[in-house]
């Protein structure tokens, strides 16, 4: 493990333990700036100028602060959010930390209700240094994208429900589209899936298949049946 040049909020950072003090470990970057760790996520195991990797977030005052806890989602990813608050001036979703993650008004595409799960990106709001959840991605996604071809395999991460098909992310950072009458599978919001490239759109939008064609596709289903003979005959 390196340790950290500097304190990174939103993402995992490696840090030398410091000090202690009653409130917990202060965790230190190569440009000497601290960080507390308290003292709930503290362990026998844990001594002076050991690295530690970390998650720094804000707590509820707005102080950096450290956590062995992982978030659903870091800063710039994305994910599926429970709603457990909401208020005039936002709703606040569960992301696996003490401090639930706000969503202000101004970054949701509809009113949020208690209960509602919704898919959101973490960015860093400049107005308040926070991070905070917005449901409005269209301006994350990049519109020229590179080295993607028909029949070209890819990660993708299930967006929305539109009459159309699935909205999906395309390796973090492209926009795409599965078809209705192209799905013969369960597909579900929030899951990640492998799937295909169909065609690359002037726009910068992507159709996509959840099924490899032509020659690929004869190849994978040759595999399956193989492995089901081989199975079925010891």
């Amino acid at each position: 493990m390196k340790q950290n040049e500097h304190l990174i909020l939103g993402e995992i950072n490696t840090l030398r333990v410091d000090r202690h003090t009653p409130h917990g470990l202060f965790l230190e970057s190569l440009d000497e700036k601290d960080v507390l760790l308290p003292q709930a996520y503290v362990n026998d195991t844990m001594h002076d100028d050991m690295l530690l990797t970390v998650f720094l977030y804000t707590d509820s005052e707005d102080r950096l602060v450290a956590t062995t806890l992982k978030p659903k989602a870091m800063l710039n990813q994305y994910a599926l959010f429970e709603v457990v608050d909401t208020a005039k001036f936002g709703a606040f979703v569960d992301w696996g930390l003490p401090k639930d993650l706000f969503v202000p008004n101004m970054f949701q595409k509809e009113p949020f209700k208690v209960g509602d799960k919704r898919f959101l990106r973490v960015i860093y709001d400049e107005k308040t240094h926070r991070l905070v959840g917005t449901e409005k991605l269209g301006n994350f996604f990049d519109k020229k994208p590179k080295g993607l071809a028909p029949h070209k395999e890819v990660d993708i991460l299930i967006l929305a429900k539109t009459p159309l098909g699935f909205k999906c992310i395309v390796e973090e950072k492209y926009e795409g589209l599965i078809y209705h009458n192209e799905i013969f599978e369960k597909v579900e919001i929030g899951t990640k899936k492998r799937a295909f490239i169909k065609t690359v759109r002037k726009d910068g939008s992507i159709d996509l298949s959840l099924q490899a064609s032509g020659n690929k596709q004869k190849d994978a289903s040759c595999e399956k049946i193989l492995s089901l003979l081989k199975i079925n005959n010891g």
